[in-house]
Formats: structure tokens, C-alpha cells, sequence
């Protein structure tokens, strides 16, 4: 069993540490920021389906975001309740859903249960397509400018309050058509960010015909494949896409972007959504 944490906590998803910093020659003691990273139980119809390790902010979000990108449910109505509680080892989520879907997949006693890293996407999949799973074509989505996407790059920096504490998370954010972030999620998993964002959308009634996608990740299969179970139709990435990912973006009809920075990006898929100049697309 794991130990109890310090009850250190400041309330934003990171504790303080103290640490002995070395730089140029010259050494201080401070108090640092450090990212929180929990084991998180989730629990539906008291069947346990995967243990994530996640930044403990806005879990009901995670767990509403998670149930949906992962098929678990099929619409938000379907979450009928999320308990959030707090135990010894880390954090349960105790889930009743209207669906057999996880009892199906993950065995009525939980014995195909696999533990989720905060780096992996199979979220507990054991059977193969579990782990590759192909959404539904997303709609024709908005045409974006841009320097929408600039505009989104710029200030996206500014909408990351653990990472600008600790500078070890991803976040992932919802940014309307004039470029305008509208929602940002944070968590030391990118996936987990994305689910949070979902699930944040969801609660909020956004159209995801009205806007756009950034993470601050790699763009991986897994990425992919919740964005576009979200009807997300324009995805941009700061870093690299993997060639799943692409395969996936390419038949889902969603543009994925990568290696997205003020000034330069690169169009992978369905380039028609990205206007590159005035009113000018490629």
C-alpha cells in the first residue's frame, strides 16, 4: 500500500517541494512546484474498468470526457452520477452508468482490468480492438483562419497555470473560430487532458462544429480517436503526428495539424479547413 502524501497540497494540481538547485556555479534551497500525478480508480457500476494515473483536477470532467471518448457511453446522458472519493492510494471514481458496455469489456469482476500510465492510451484495452478503435466521420466543421491558429499559439501559454507553476504538463484547448481560447484542460497525461477538455464541453453545451482543437502534445492514434469521437473536426498539435494517428485523421475526415508554432504548421490530412491567407485555403 502506498504511503499517505504530504498534506502539502496548494490546490492547483501541484504540491511544493523543497529542493536544491544548482546553476552556474551557484547553489540555492527553494520551494518548487511539482506536479501532482495520482493513481485514479475508475469505477462504473462498482465493475473496475482501468486505473489512470492523472493530475487530481476536475475529475468529474475527466470522468464525464473518459466515459465518452472511450465508448463507454454513447451519449453524456447516459453518466448518470460520479462520486469523487478521495482514498489512501490515490482517487476513486465511482461511475453508474446506464450501459454493459464496461461490464462487456472489462469482465463482470473487472479481471481484464489493465493499468493506465499517465503516458499510455489504452486506458485498459486488452483485446486489440479495444486499443484501436475507429470513430465515425466528423461533420464538414468551420473553416479557420490562420491567424486564428496564430492567435490561439500565442495565448495558449497564458491559459496553462499548472504548467507555468511546474512546466511539466500538457494541456489541451477548446479555441473558438476568431482564435479566442474559450476552455483549457491541464494534466500530466495528454490524453487526460484531452478527456477533461470533452468532458468540459460537454458540460458547457459547445458545438464542436464551432471551433477548433490545440494540444500541447505529440499527436498520437489516441488523440486522435477522441477528438474525433467528439465531432472535433480541426485538430493542431505543437509536436509530431504518428503515422496511426494520420491513418485515423485521414478516415474520420479531420485535419490534423502538427508541429504547430507562431509562424509555421504542418497540414497532414483535409488541409480544405485551414485558410492559409486571406480567404485564400490550400
Amino acid at each position: 500500500m502506498l504511503p499517505k502524501r504530504p498534506d502539502t497540497s496548494i490546490g492547483h494540481g501541484y504540491v511544493t517541494r523543497r529542493v536544491d538547485r544548482y546553476r552556474h556555479g551557484e547553489h540555492e534551497q527553494l520551494n518548487d512546484a511539482i506536479t501532482e500525478e495520482v493513481p485514479v480508480a475508475m469505477i462504473y457500476n462498482d465493475v473496475p474498468f482501468a486505473v489512470m494515473m492523472v493530475t487530481p483536477l476536475d475529475l468529474e470532467d475527466f470522468a464525464l470526457g473518459f466515459s465518452l471518448s472511450e465508448g463507454l457511453i454513447g451519449t453524456p446522458e447516459e453518466l448518470q452520477s460520479v462520486e469523487v472519493n478521495p482514498r489512501l492510494e490515490g482517487v476513486e471514481l465511482a461511475m453508474r452508468v446506464a450501459s454493459t458496455t464496461v461490464e462487456n469489456r472489462a469482465g463482470k469482476g473487472g479481471e481484464r482490468l489493465l493499468p493506465g500510465r499517465s503516458g499510455c492510451g489504452l486506458c485498459g484495452a486488452r483485446m486489440l480492438e479495444d486499443a484501436v478503435r475507429h470513430p465515425s466521420p466528423v461533420g464538414q466543421g468551420p473553416k479557420i483562419e490562420a491567424a486564428s491558429l496564430e492567435r490561439a499559439l500565442d495565448s495558449l501559454r497564458a491559459s496553462q497555470p499548472v504548467n507555468t507553476a511546474t512546466g511539466s504538463v500538457h494541456a489541451a484547448a477548446w479555441v473558438g473560430i476568431d482564435g479566442a481560447i474559450a476552455i483549457v484542460r491541464e494534466d500530466v497525461g495528454r490524453h487526460n487532458a484531452l478527456d477533461k477538455l470533452i468532458g468540459a464541453m460537454v458540460k458547457a453545451d459547445v458545438d464542436p462544429q464551432k471551433g477548433f482543437l490545440v494540444v500541447t502534445s505529440r499527436a498520437s492514434y489516441e488523440m486522435v480517436t477522441k477528438a474525433a469521437s467528439a465531432g472535433i473536426t480541426l485538430m493542431a498539435a505543437i509536436s509530431a503526428p504518428t503515422a496511426l494517428a494520420i491513418h485515423l485523421a485521414e478516415n474520420t475526415g479531420l485535419t490534423l495539424v502538427g508541429f504547430a508554432r507562431p509562424g509555421s504548421y504542418v497540414i497532414y490530412t483535409h488541409p480544405q479547413r485551414l485558410l492559409h491567407a486571406a480567404g485564400a485555403s490550400a
